[in-house]
């Protein structure tokens, strides 16, 4: 990698070079001339993107992975063309590849040097990238600079101990309340408590993947519980905790409380989508990802709004949720470095971004993109700025996962006695220690 950007730089030197020489060999040229023609050569030198065209003397073949939905997948081939036509003295074979965030990092780290040259990923997935040495780091631009172009908490994300290893692409990593304003108004979906009762009145289902390690989390967050990931990749949680204002057993027994409702569905996004289309789900928790199923679903009805509030201990307690964005990846191997960082650059410029943002209804990174009207005016997002003053930043240890998700599927099933011994046995598993390889 390190050996391709330093023949791209002597290629361009070369040029410069080569350019200042012709002119000196025109004895019958003009000071004049030689003056201009000595300028031009330098300005082709400190051209990033002209000095990567000229060191360009081949076929370039890039292999980009983004999400498997049809909307960015459409998106994104929408804006590879585009930035072919940009450079149509070159020769591009790029290749897009469906791949979904949440296992991008594991499915890079199997084969680093064979996996895509760009791709997307959740930003929890940094660390691990950069510690595998997988990422290149964002040293040069070609036609913007990321770090001033996006919010500083979308570059700070994307940093480690001070250096920028990947290209910002969306603030939108969360979730949040779609409901159907046909059936429920805006102080039913203001609580757990109002929304069963309304969805339970009209015979209609609300849903959540409560079973899901990921949503799981926004019931013990808002109750001040903690799980965040050490330094050494394991976590630290408690959640079995029984000193606290709210104990660990308060949170359990509330979350199955609100899955003994009748109206109240354990499901995954697909489900929730499918349920929501023929009419029987009238509210889900979800993300920006799913705007265009319940959009489609609830027609005129479509609406969004922060996640409800929960009866903790006769309390009521605002749920919490994880925050997070999606990141631009360039892989260290790469055999075409220069041009995978240019081809991520351009995939998450403001205007990209702004055209993933309204295909995808997921809200940009950057900051002109995230304030123009057609971003700013979308309910999901809406709903998800109100969301993120009750969001932590993901940051989370790989042994939180399986121990978290089997705890909700017995808190969603109820099917337990001990509800302390559940939880201990669960914060046990969350917590263990990182042992070497």
């Amino acid at each position: 990698m390190k050996k391709k950007m330093i023949a791209v730089l002597l290629v361009a030197g070369m040029v410069a070079s080569l350019t200042v020489g012709c002119g000196n060999t025109q004895e019958a040229a003009n000071d004049t001339q030689k003056t201009d023609d000595s300028h031009a050569a330098e300005t082709k030198s400190d051209d990033a993107v002209a000095n990567l065209i000229a060191g360009t003397d081949g076929p370039v073949e890039l292999t980009l992975w983004c999400a498997e939905t049809e909307q960015y997948q459409t998106v994104m081939k929408q804006l590879v063309d585009e930035f072919e036509q940009q450079y149509p003295d070159v020769e591009f074979d790029i290749t897009i590849g469906a791949e979904s965030e949440a296992n991008c990092k594991d499915d890079v780290l199997v084969d680093v040097e064979n996996a895509a040259d760009v791709f997307v990923f959740a930003d929890d997935q940094l660390l691990d990238l950069v510690n595998a040495g997988a990422l290149q780091s964002v040293d040069a631009t070609f036609t913007y600079d990321p770090t001033t172009a996006n919010s500083k908490e979308a570059v700070d994300a994307a940093s480690v101990n001070g250096k920028m290893y990947a290209y910002p692409l969306t603030a939108s990593n969360g979730y949040f309340l779609f409901y159907n304003s046909d059936y429920l108004t805006e102080e039913d979906v203001s609580s757990w408590d109002n929304l069963l009762a309304a969805a339970e009145k009209q015979g209609k289902t609300v849903g959540m993947e409560v079973s899901g390690a990921w949503y799981l989390y926004g019931f013990f967050s808002g109750a001040d519980l903690e799980m965040y990931r050490n330094d050494d990749g394991s976590n630290t949680c408690n959640w079995n905790a029984t000193d606290t204002k709210y104990t660990g057993a308060d949170v359990a027994t509330a979350v199955t409380e609100i899955c003994k409702s009748k109206a109240m569905v354990d499901c995954v996004n697909e489900d929730a989508q499918a349920f929501a289309l023929n009419g029987e789900m009238i509210a889900d928790v979800n993300g920006t990802w799913a705007t265009s199923g319940f959009k489609e679903a609830y027609g005129d009805g479509y609406a969004a709004a922060k996640l409800p509030t929960f009866t903790v201990d006769g309390e009521q307690v605002q749920m919490g949720s994880f925050a997070g964005y999606k990141f631009v990846g360039v892989n260290s191997y790469s055999k075409d470095t220069g041009w995978a960082m240019l081809l991520a650059e351009y995939i998450t410029n403001e205007q990209s971004q702004k055209a993933i943002g309204v295909a995808t209804g997921e809200g940009p990174s950057n900051i002109n993109a995230a304030a123009s009207e057609e971003i700013a005016a979308a309910p999901a997002l809406a709903a998800l700025s109100e969301q993120s003053q009750y969001a932590d930043l993901q940051r989370v240890g790989n042994n939180y996962w399986d121990p978290a998700a089997a705890l909700g599927e017995s808190l969603v099933s109820g099917d337990y006695t001990d509800v302390q011994k559940l939880l201990d046995e669960a914060v046990e598993g969350i917590t263990q220690p990182i042992t070497a390889e």
